[in-house]
């Protein structure tokens, strides 16, 4: 099992969308993304708006850059979506969009090292109802190792963690931000130095599940359960 221990710097972008004037304002606005909590440390050095006509560049320009002496690279995006899209302040794109951007065969500096994408949006109208459990965690692992090649593919070593799974809400709460965020940096804060990457995302997972859940006085609303979900091209372990 190969293991990457990241000793030099991370470069990191964040961009946040607090106003949305082409998209008709959706009740209960706190079920999702507008900028909030905070992204502690390294993960936040700058942040823009993400705009229709601007934002295709501002990425493009990020990944053209010389990451040569970046061990990683890492994307914050907090914004309402749906499924597969992002919204920014005057448009929609695509999050496949995005990705292309940083691909092996678009952004050379980047070919081998692990591209990291944190989305906190909706990615549906659908409510985790949650269930009632007794039974502690499953405790599985899995480990592949892999030979190694002269080509590697383009869509390797990239990691989206998203805030929730498809189709589903995701929710923050209007004074201490999203429930993905806080997790999200209450971990890294706490072990950020210490555990593997997908280490971390599990216990951020964990956190969600089982230390939030909605209130409101619409019952529609209530007692509605959220949990991220990572999709991970990674090829090796990643410890910051």
């Amino acid at each position: 099992m190969l293991s990457a221990h990241l000793a030099v710097k991370l470069q990191a972008v964040t961009a946040g969308c607090p106003q949305f004037q082409w998209m008709r304002r959706r009740e209960e606005w706190e079920r999702s993304g507008a900028p909030c909590g905070r992204i502690a440390g390294p993960w936040n050095r700058s942040g823009n708006d993400i705009r229709n006509n601007r934002r295709n560049l501002s990425f493009l320009l990020v990944a053209k850059n010389d990451h040569s002496d970046s061990a990683c690279f890492a994307c914050i995006l907090l914004s309402h979506g749906e499924e597969g899209q992002i919204y920014g302040t005057d448009g929609v794109m695509a999050i496949k969009t995005l990705t292309t951007f940083f691909r092996g065969d678009k952004c050379q500096s980047l070919v081998g090292k692990p591209k990291l994408f944190f989305i906190q949006a909706c990615r549906g109208s659908d409510f985790d109802e949650g269930i009632q459990t007794d039974s502690g965690p499953a405790n599985d692992s899995m480990e592949t190792d892999a030979n190694p090649r002269y080509k590697i593919p383009v869509e390797a070593d990239f990691l989206i963690a998203y805030s929730t799974v498809p189709g589903y809400y995701s929710w923050r709460n209007p004074g201490r931000g999203s429930w993905f965020v806080q997790a999200l940096c209450s971990v890294l804060n706490q072990y950020g130095k210490q555990l593997e990457l997908m280490q971390i995302l599990t216990r951020v997972n964990y956190l969600v599940a089982t230390n939030f859940e909605s209130w409101s006085d619409d019952p529609r609303y209530s007692e509605k359960k959220q949990i991220p979900c990572v999709v991970s091209m990674l090829t090796k372990e990643l410890y910051f």
